[in-house]
């Protein structure tokens, strides 16, 4: 069975360089951001597949490419069987756009002050035609407020009448009123207190039970993660070194980079175990490590990781690009982290 979306090679070069007089005058060379450096994920129809990394890595990249807000420097992105990378007729994509949507990190940002909230959430629904007369309309903006535990009474208001809460279930309708089947979520508690986080994340749950939607769910946090993934991924300078059903990642994580972000969870429980803290900073992506980009801050690389890039390799149930779990350097164990009881329910 073919999965829902499936994301093969997939990369994205941002050219950084000064102006081509400049480097010419100063000897400059060209400077490339590789942001995404090829990146596989599978995503199921109905799970959520959440990327975490520390910030730079390429999340957000990934999530915007996925939509088609940045073209793919190389690689595939299937869409229930639909190439959404090789070129189509504007019937074909705008049919395969009003199938996904996007919520984002900043839920003032990406709402038009001017507009009231009625015509922000009627926007999609006018674009793809689905509102039979205005009746139709109100009724079908009315029910989206209602999905969120908005009433159709703040229609009329604008953006800023709102707290960050609600501004986020007026994103969350405006993504669902062109009636999609995945979400794309760019970090869309971060900007939230921890209780609002955890609403918001009750509701996105729920509306996914209900809805039958599959999300991409990007995060750094991860107690947010942990609450509402199937199964996650690790990304680190652009590549994804650990993949995972949810329960096995923070119960045994098998890359160091995953042990080590792990580990940035508080220990609530107070258990006393060792810890290993995140050393050194993300290198850039401009000019990244040979070989295995972790090695300059991994305590367990030696002379392969440095030269040679690892591939991901099945590893109880999820895959792994590490060459010193794959040699057996690395004893995998059975850990407790207090994931669940790091974020307010």
């Amino acid at each position: 069975m073919p999965e829902f979306v499936q994301i093969d090679g997939l990369k994205r070069y941002f050219d950084v360089s000064a102006p081509w007089l400049v480097r010419k005058l100063e000897g400059r060379p060209r400077q490339i951001v590789q942001a995404v450096d090829g990146v596989d994920i599978a995503i199921a129809k109905g799970e959520t597949f959440s990327l975490v990394g520390e910030s730079g890595c390429g999340k957000s990249t990934v999530a915007r490419l996925v939509v088609g807000l940045y073209p793919p420097s190389a690689g595939n992105i299937v869409f229930d069987g639909h190439d959404m990378v090789a070129g189509r007729g504007r019937a074909t994509q705008s049919a395969l756009r009003r199938r996904l949507q996007m919520i984002f990190q900043d839920p003032f940002a990406s709402l038009n002050p001017r507009w009231r909230v009625f015509d922000i959430i009627a926007e999609p629904i006018r674009a793809f035609g689905l509102a039979k007369d205005k009746d139709d309309l109100r009724r079908q903006v009315d029910e989206l407020l209602r999905q969120v535990r908005l009433t159709p009474a703040d229609g009329v208001k604008f953006p800023h009448e709102f707290s960050g809460g609600q501004r986020q279930r007026i994103s969350i309708a405006r993504a669902l009123a062109s009636q999609p089947e995945f979400l794309v979520c760019d970090e869309p508690t971060s900007a939230l207190d921890v209780s609002v986080q955890a609403q918001i994340l009750n509701l996105m749950m729920d509306l996914q039970r209900r809805l039958q939607l599959t999300y991409l769910f990007i995060s750094h946090n991860l107690a947010v993660v942990y609450h509402i993934s199937t199964r996650v991924g690790v990304m680190y300078l652009g590549r994804l070194v650990e993949q995972a059903p949810t329960e096995t990642l923070f119960r045994r994580p098998k890359h160091p980079y995953t042990r080590m972000l792990l580990d940035t969870i508080p220990d609530l429980e107070m258990t006393g175990r060792q810890r290993t803290p995140v050393a050194g900073e993300v290198p850039s992506p401009i000019n990244p490590p040979s070989g295995c980009t972790f090695h300059p801050r991994c305590p367990f690389a030696n002379e392969r990781c440095k030269a040679e890039r690892p591939r991901s390799l099945p590893v109880e149930g999820g895959l792994v690009a590490c060459h010193a779990i794959e040699e057996g350097r690395i004893p995998i164990e059975d850990r407790t982290y207090a994931a669940r009881s790091a974020l307010s329910s």
